[in-house]
């Protein structure tokens, strides 16, 4: 966990000395609206942490439990005039019981997915789109909570906004190409088509369906997740809140969860 809070704070440094640096030009500051448009886009030019708290009831033959917080630091960069290279982390830190097997318990993170998008720095007519590698990367510290293997493949994500609708959709394929030869090889597709409106406020109502498709043992994974959302001030600290329910609509023969609820702060640090 000293690892998660250094690069924690090692990140939260280094948004405060982009913000500082565009601070002395003076540039007007962005409406809760506009934030929450650019936090509808995956590859908006934002810089963001996300933490995504989510809570899996029921789970499987022991009425297991799952709790996965998600931190997600999103850094975009400005290649040229008319490219951005966007860095998306997801770094899950996981605590479940009652999966495995009865009265068994694991603690620790889980593996992390690097995704970078190269994205055109301006949409046109509302069409944003990005293409780039996304890399599995075994940081997972238990063996219930880890592939133990590297993996690497492409991901794309394309999304049009126009009067306060955002719909689009993510998708990457994974294989892995190098690790433990003692555990199953990976070749995993993960979907993710999503929907958001946003009003004026900086309020929003939306979800996503969450879809991974497990190619070495043909199964599928499926989440449906609806949330409400809104944009306000801690201090002078932008913030996005998030809830709602997580329905697990279909999964693998015993681990699928009767019910789900997911909690969603996001600090946003506006250019």
């Amino acid at each position: 966990m000293k690892k998660v809070g250094s690069i924690f704070l090692f990140f939260i440094v280094f948004c405060q000395t982009i913000n500082a640096q565009d601070a002395v030009q003076e540039k007007p500051k962005e409406s809760a609206e506009e934030l929450a448009k650019k936090l509808a886009n995956p590859i908006s030019s934002l810089i963001s942490l996300p933490f995504q708290n989510n809570t899996d009831l029921g789970i499987g033959a022991f009425n297991g439990y799952r709790n996965t917080l998600n931190i997600q630091p999103v850094i975009p960069v400005n290649l040229t005039e008319n490219i951005n290279l966007i860095t998306r982390v997801i770094l899950p830190v996981i605590r479940q019981s009652n999966i495995s097997d009865f009265s068994e318990t694991q603690n620790g993170l889980g593996d992390a997915v690097l995704s970078a998008f190269l994205s055109p720095s301006h949409s046109k007519k509302g069409l944003t789109w990005g293409v780039g590698p996304v890399f599995l990367i075994p940081t997972g510290t238990n063996d219930f909570l880890t592939s133990k293997k590297f993996g690497v493949g492409p991901t794309a994500v394309a999304l049009y906004q126009n009067n306060g609708f955002t719909i689009g959709g993510l998708i990457n394929q994974i294989w892995s190409v190098a690790g433990n030869k003692d555990r199953s090889d990976v070749s995993a597709m993960f979907f993710q088509p999503f929907f958001n409106y946003n009003w004026k406020s900086g309020a929003g109502i939306g979800g996503n369906f969450e879809i991974t498709q497990n190619w070495e043992a043909n199964s599928a994974t499926v989440w449906f997740n609806p949330t409400v959302s809104a944009v306000t001030s801690l201090g002078t600290q932008k913030t996005q809140f998030a809830i709602g329910p997580r329905f697990n609509l279909a999964a693998p023969n015993g681990t699928k969860a009767d019910i789900g609820f997911r909690a969603v702060v996001v600090f946003l640090f506006p250019k």
